[in-house]
Protein backbone atom coordinates (compact mmCIF):
# COMPACT_ATOMS: atom_id res chain seq x y z
CA UNK A 1 0.00 0.00 0.00
CA UNK A 2 2.85 2.02 0.45
CA UNK A 3 3.94 1.53 -2.69
CA UNK A 4 1.31 2.63 -4.31
CA UNK A 5 0.48 5.62 -2.02
CA UNK A 6 2.37 7.83 -4.17
CA UNK A 7 0.50 7.60 -7.22
CA UNK A 8 -3.27 6.89 -5.48
CA UNK A 9 -3.64 11.18 -6.05
CA UNK A 10 -4.03 10.38 -9.32
CA UNK A 11 -5.68 7.21 -9.86
CA UNK A 12 -8.66 8.81 -8.03
CA UNK A 13 -8.27 12.22 -9.78
CA UNK A 14 -8.50 9.85 -13.23
CA UNK A 15 -11.50 8.25 -11.66
CA UNK A 16 -13.40 11.13 -10.44
CA UNK A 17 -13.70 12.54 -14.20
CA UNK A 18 -14.05 9.29 -15.29
CA UNK A 19 -17.44 9.23 -12.79
CA UNK A 20 -18.80 12.61 -13.94
CA UNK A 21 -17.94 11.98 -17.48
CA UNK A 22 -20.35 8.66 -17.25
CA UNK A 23 -22.95 11.29 -15.28
CA UNK A 24 -22.86 13.99 -18.52
CA UNK A 25 -22.77 11.15 -21.09
CA UNK A 26 -26.41 10.56 -20.23
CA UNK A 27 -25.90 7.56 -18.18
CA UNK A 28 -28.81 7.29 -15.19
CA UNK A 29 -26.86 7.26 -11.60
CA UNK A 30 -27.87 3.37 -11.74
CA UNK A 31 -25.86 2.30 -14.79
CA UNK A 32 -22.98 5.09 -13.87
CA UNK A 33 -22.86 3.26 -10.60
CA UNK A 34 -22.86 -0.46 -12.06
CA UNK A 35 -20.60 0.54 -14.80
CA UNK A 36 -17.65 1.67 -12.02
CA UNK A 37 -18.51 -0.80 -10.08
CA UNK A 38 -18.53 -4.07 -12.50
CA UNK A 39 -16.19 -3.15 -15.14
CA UNK A 40 -13.34 -0.74 -12.79
CA UNK A 41 -11.10 -0.27 -16.21
CA UNK A 42 -10.79 3.45 -16.17
CA UNK A 43 -9.33 3.48 -20.34
CA UNK A 44 -12.36 1.21 -21.52
CA UNK A 45 -14.54 3.34 -19.52
CA UNK A 46 -12.98 6.45 -20.66
CA UNK A 47 -13.19 4.82 -24.29
CA UNK A 48 -16.80 3.56 -23.87
CA UNK A 49 -18.38 6.58 -22.73
CA UNK A 50 -18.00 8.91 -25.56
CA UNK A 51 -19.67 6.21 -28.04
CA UNK A 52 -22.46 6.07 -25.56
CA UNK A 53 -23.26 9.11 -25.68
CA UNK A 54 -23.06 9.34 -29.44
CA UNK A 55 -25.34 6.56 -29.71
CA UNK A 56 -23.10 4.14 -31.23
CA UNK A 57 -24.03 0.62 -31.95
CA UNK A 58 -23.17 -2.08 -29.09
CA UNK A 59 -21.04 -3.67 -30.75
CA UNK A 60 -18.41 -0.65 -31.59
CA UNK A 61 -18.75 -0.02 -27.69
CA UNK A 62 -18.03 -3.67 -27.04
CA UNK A 63 -15.48 -3.94 -29.47
CA UNK A 64 -13.81 -0.20 -28.78
CA UNK A 65 -13.58 -1.84 -24.90
CA UNK A 66 -12.34 -5.18 -25.52
CA UNK A 67 -9.54 -3.84 -27.85
CA UNK A 68 -8.78 -0.96 -25.06
CA UNK A 69 -8.77 -4.01 -22.70
CA UNK A 70 -6.79 -6.72 -24.38
CA UNK A 71 -3.51 -6.09 -22.34
CA UNK A 72 -4.97 -8.07 -19.65
CA UNK A 73 -4.65 -10.96 -21.43
CA UNK A 74 -0.84 -10.90 -21.29
CA UNK A 75 -1.16 -9.57 -17.94
CA UNK A 76 -2.88 -12.31 -16.71
CA UNK A 77 -0.54 -14.81 -18.69
CA UNK A 78 2.37 -13.20 -16.65
CA UNK A 79 0.69 -13.74 -13.15
CA UNK A 80 -0.71 -17.12 -14.21
CA UNK A 81 2.49 -18.69 -12.31
CA UNK A 82 2.29 -16.38 -9.27
CA UNK A 83 -1.55 -17.67 -8.26
CA UNK A 84 -2.43 -21.27 -10.00
CA UNK A 85 -1.91 -22.70 -6.26
CA UNK A 86 -4.85 -20.44 -5.30
CA UNK A 87 -8.87 -21.62 -5.93
CA UNK A 88 -10.86 -20.60 -8.83
CA UNK A 89 -12.87 -18.30 -6.66
CA UNK A 90 -9.99 -16.26 -5.16
CA UNK A 91 -7.78 -16.26 -9.28
CA UNK A 92 -11.28 -14.41 -10.23
CA UNK A 93 -11.08 -12.24 -7.35
CA UNK A 94 -7.09 -11.37 -8.19
CA UNK A 95 -8.42 -10.72 -12.19
CA UNK A 96 -10.87 -8.67 -11.12
CA UNK A 97 -8.70 -5.87 -8.62
CA UNK A 98 -5.32 -6.47 -10.58
CA UNK A 99 -5.32 -2.84 -12.44
CA UNK A 100 -2.30 -1.54 -14.64
CA UNK A 101 -0.12 -0.45 -12.19
CA UNK A 102 -0.76 -2.51 -9.51
CA UNK A 103 1.03 -5.04 -12.27
CA UNK A 104 3.63 -3.14 -12.78
CA UNK A 105 4.31 -2.56 -9.37
CA UNK A 106 4.29 -6.45 -8.43
CA UNK A 107 6.05 -7.49 -11.52
CA UNK A 108 8.85 -5.24 -10.24
CA UNK A 109 9.07 -6.18 -7.09
CA UNK A 110 8.67 -9.61 -7.78
CA UNK A 111 9.99 -10.59 -11.29
CA UNK A 112 10.00 -14.40 -10.31
CA UNK A 113 6.83 -16.47 -9.19
CA UNK A 114 8.21 -18.54 -6.12
CA UNK A 115 8.28 -22.30 -4.19
CA UNK A 116 8.59 -21.12 -0.70
CA UNK A 117 5.38 -20.93 1.25
CA UNK A 118 7.07 -17.49 2.70
CA UNK A 119 7.82 -16.07 -0.26
CA UNK A 120 4.69 -16.77 -1.71
CA UNK A 121 2.79 -15.68 1.18
CA UNK A 122 4.60 -12.35 0.86
CA UNK A 123 3.03 -12.00 -2.53
CA UNK A 124 0.09 -12.25 -1.93
CA UNK A 125 0.00 -10.07 0.80
CA UNK A 126 2.27 -7.43 -1.42
CA UNK A 127 -0.54 -8.02 -4.00
CA UNK A 128 -3.50 -7.64 -1.75
CA UNK A 129 -2.42 -3.97 -0.42
CA UNK A 130 -1.67 -3.14 -3.70
CA UNK A 131 -5.05 -3.54 -5.35
CA UNK A 132 -6.94 -2.66 -1.98
CA UNK A 133 -5.96 0.82 -1.93
CA UNK A 134 -5.89 1.13 -5.93
CA UNK A 135 -9.83 0.00 -5.78
CA UNK A 136 -10.27 2.07 -3.27
CA UNK A 137 -8.83 5.20 -5.11
CA UNK A 138 -10.51 4.40 -7.78
CA UNK A 139 -13.97 3.57 -7.06
CA UNK A 140 -14.08 5.95 -4.19
CA UNK A 141 -13.37 8.91 -6.38
CA UNK A 142 -15.34 7.67 -9.54
CA UNK A 143 -18.23 7.19 -6.71
CA UNK A 144 -17.89 10.55 -5.58
CA UNK A 145 -17.65 11.91 -9.53
CA UNK A 146 -21.36 10.70 -9.90
CA UNK A 147 -22.65 12.07 -7.33
CA UNK A 148 -20.91 15.20 -7.46
CA UNK A 149 -21.72 15.13 -11.47
CA UNK A 150 -23.61 17.99 -11.42
CA UNK A 151 -21.38 20.46 -9.65
CA UNK A 152 -18.05 19.23 -11.30
CA UNK A 153 -17.37 20.66 -14.66
CA UNK A 154 -15.82 18.71 -17.02
CA UNK A 155 -13.62 21.82 -17.96
CA UNK A 156 -11.48 21.30 -14.93
CA UNK A 157 -9.67 18.65 -17.10
CA UNK A 158 -9.01 16.44 -14.41
CA UNK A 159 -8.70 13.68 -16.96
CA UNK A 160 -5.10 14.58 -17.56
CA UNK A 161 -3.85 12.84 -14.27
CA UNK A 162 -5.32 9.66 -16.56
CA UNK A 163 -2.78 10.55 -19.23
CA UNK A 164 -0.16 11.15 -16.86
CA UNK A 165 -0.72 7.43 -15.11
CA UNK A 166 -0.91 5.82 -18.52
CA UNK A 167 2.37 7.60 -19.29
CA UNK A 168 4.12 6.71 -16.11
CA UNK A 169 2.71 3.18 -17.12
CA UNK A 170 4.12 2.95 -21.04
CA UNK A 171 7.52 4.43 -19.89
CA UNK A 172 7.77 1.30 -17.35
CA UNK A 173 6.78 -1.40 -19.76
CA UNK A 174 8.82 0.20 -22.89
CA UNK A 175 11.81 -1.13 -21.79
CA UNK A 176 12.96 -3.50 -25.30
CA UNK A 177 13.21 -2.00 -28.97
CA UNK A 178 10.08 -4.17 -29.66
CA UNK A 179 8.09 -2.39 -27.19
CA UNK A 180 8.77 0.99 -27.76
CA UNK A 181 8.42 0.44 -31.52
CA UNK A 182 4.77 -0.93 -30.65
CA UNK A 183 4.57 2.24 -28.75
CA UNK A 184 5.44 4.52 -31.75
CA UNK A 185 3.37 2.58 -33.89
CA UNK A 186 0.17 2.63 -31.90
CA UNK A 187 0.46 6.55 -31.32
CA UNK A 188 1.41 7.42 -35.01
CA UNK A 189 -1.74 5.42 -36.23
CA UNK A 190 -4.02 6.62 -32.95
CA UNK A 191 -2.71 10.07 -34.36
CA UNK A 192 -3.26 9.00 -38.42
CA UNK A 193 -6.98 8.05 -37.76
CA UNK A 194 -7.79 10.66 -35.42
CA UNK A 195 -10.09 11.84 -37.90
CA UNK A 196 -12.58 8.53 -38.15
CA UNK A 197 -15.91 8.51 -36.48
CA UNK A 198 -16.79 6.76 -32.79
CA UNK A 199 -12.79 6.61 -31.59
CA UNK A 200 -11.99 4.45 -33.95
CA UNK A 201 -8.58 5.18 -34.29
CA UNK A 202 -8.28 3.38 -30.86
CA UNK A 203 -8.42 0.24 -32.62
CA UNK A 204 -6.92 1.17 -35.12
CA UNK A 205 -4.01 2.01 -33.50
CA UNK A 206 -4.34 -1.39 -31.49
CA UNK A 207 -4.36 -3.49 -34.58
CA UNK A 208 -1.65 -1.41 -35.85
CA UNK A 209 0.47 -2.16 -33.11
CA UNK A 210 -0.04 -5.85 -32.93
CA UNK A 211 0.73 -6.08 -36.54
CA UNK A 212 4.04 -5.04 -36.39
CA UNK A 213 5.44 -6.66 -33.07
CA UNK A 214 4.07 -9.83 -35.29
CA UNK A 215 6.31 -8.98 -38.66
CA UNK A 216 8.94 -8.17 -36.38
CA UNK A 217 9.06 -10.87 -33.11
CA UNK A 218 11.05 -13.23 -35.53
CA UNK A 219 13.51 -15.67 -34.07
CA UNK A 220 16.16 -13.75 -34.87
CA UNK A 221 15.02 -10.48 -33.37
CA UNK A 222 14.50 -13.02 -29.91
CA UNK A 223 17.97 -10.81 -28.21
CA UNK A 224 16.42 -7.33 -28.99
CA UNK A 225 12.70 -8.72 -27.48
CA UNK A 226 14.60 -9.83 -24.60
CA UNK A 227 13.98 -7.12 -21.08
CA UNK A 228 17.30 -5.12 -20.45
CA UNK A 229 17.03 -5.19 -16.66
CA UNK A 230 15.94 -8.29 -15.54
CA UNK A 231 16.43 -7.31 -11.86
CA UNK A 232 14.22 -4.41 -12.38
CA UNK A 233 11.73 -6.80 -12.83
CA UNK A 234 10.65 -6.78 -16.42
CA UNK A 235 9.73 -9.37 -18.12
CA UNK A 236 9.82 -10.68 -21.91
Amino acid sequence: MADLASVAPGIAAWGLMTGVAMVKSGMSLTEAVLMGLLVFAGSSQLAAVPLIAAGAPMWVILATAFCVNLRFVVFSAHLRPYVMHQSLWRRLASGYFTADLTYVMFTKRYPHPSTEAATIRAQEAYLAGNCALNWVSWVGASLLGIALANAIPLAWGLGFAGILALLGILCSLATTRLRAVSAGVAGAAAVAAFALPLKLNIVVAIAAAVAICLMLEKPGLAKAAQPRNVENGDSA
